[in-house]
């Protein structure tokens, strides 16, 4: 062969593998997941031998999370501003799963299905041929060596059908080796989907983040709203009668000796969290999540489940307040306020 033939031969086997590559790295792009991939690839075939026609499409990871928030958003319902937020970025990221449906639809439409062609006709052509060739070139090689011992026209016809897939072989890569412009095309036809897809996602997500952000700023200036505590139905431990019980200050309670039984109280109730306390929430106050004990003078001791009076935030991490006649410094870390300070 000579250096031209083996230098297509050459190119044409690189085309070949990459094309085979570029198939099966694509689909793994637009479906990572290799167990859908063989799923869908059954479905779709067992679709086909029943004749129904109907592909069933690749579950987006978009589209699942923005299922996840629509219902969780839903189930809060559109007086939660988390719950409102959460269905509209659930509805984003819909339209996101939307996209990348079309982004693989049009992958597959000019890219995929136009390099598969590739392969299955051009390539499959040229490889069958090359192998037909060097099937003759063997055979011209073995009849020359045998050059007396096999007749000369069998000789001249084993040349010209070597000759003759030479040419055609030769033609073929040539033909395939000029079409740049077809795979470049192709290769164009990737990119500018995939830009249509980010352009389309980055919009979504932009009204997305804007959407956030003005739900963000409302929430912020809504007026504070301070806990107020509804009657409980007690039971007096000294004579058993039962009455509507208003639950006294913090401070009265602290000093009080009356012992209530505090009846269950409405599910769904504001106070039910708070029952055991036997306090009112009308003044700004912590619980102990954890026991502390201090380490220093001027710090305040406690254990976990006290509920303490906040008199100010000293910094970010300490906050002053008393509890049963002490008073002191504590973390921030260890107490969940329960009614905040007033703003300055």
């Amino acid at each position: 062969m000579d250096e031209d033939f083996l230098r297509m031969e050459k190119s044409v086997a690189v085309i070949h593998s990459s094309v085979a590559e570029l198939l099966s790295k694509t689909t793994e792009f637009l479906q990572p997941n290799p167990a859908y991939r063989a799923k869908l690839s059954m479905l779709n075939t067992v679709s086909r031998i029943r004749g129904q026609g109907r592909s069933t499409g690749y579950p987006q990871t978009e589209g699942m999370l923005g299922e996840c928030m629509l219902q969780y958003g839903k189930e809060l319902g559109p007086a939660s501003e988390f719950g409102g937020a959460l269905a509209g970025a659930g509805d984003a990221l819909q339209q996101v799963a939307q996209a990348r449906d079309a982004l693989d639809v049009n992958v597959k439409r000019t890219f995929i299905d136009p390099l598969q062609d590739l392969h299955n006709t051009e390539l499959k052509e040229i490889r069958y041929q090359l192998k037909k060739l060097n099937g003759r070139r063997l055979d011209f090689d073995y009849k020359k060596r045998r050059k007396g011992k096999v007749p000369a026209e069998e000789v001249r016809q084993a040349w010209d059908k070597f000759i003759t897939s030479k040419e055609l072989a030769e033609r073929s890569m040539f033909i395939l080796l000029q079409d740049d412009v077809d795979r470049l095309s192709r290769l164009a036809a990737l990119v500018s989907a995939l830009l249509d897809f980010h352009r389309n996602a980055h919009r979504i997500l932009l009204g997305l983040h804007g959407n956030l952000q003005a739900r963000l700023t409302a929430a912020s200036n809504k007026p504070e709203r301070r806990f107020r505590p509804r009657k409980i139905r007690v039971r007096s431990e000294h004579n058993g009668s039962i009455g509507f019980y208003h639950p006294p200050s913090l401070t009265s309670a602290a000093s009080s000796g009356e012992q209530f039984t505090v009846l269950p109280s409405r599910p769904g109730s504001p106070i039910s969290c708070y029952a055991d306390s036997k306090l009112v929430l009308d003044q700004p106050c912590c619980r102990a999540l954890y026991s502390f004990h201090p380490n220093h003078e001027g710090e305040l001791g406690f254990i976990e489940g006290d509920v303490v009076v906040l008199a100010r935030q000293v910094d970010a991490n300490w906050y002053e307040g008393s509890l049963g006649g002490r008073s002191g410094l504590f973390p921030v870390s260890y107490v969940d306020v329960l009614v905040p300070l007033p703003l300055p």
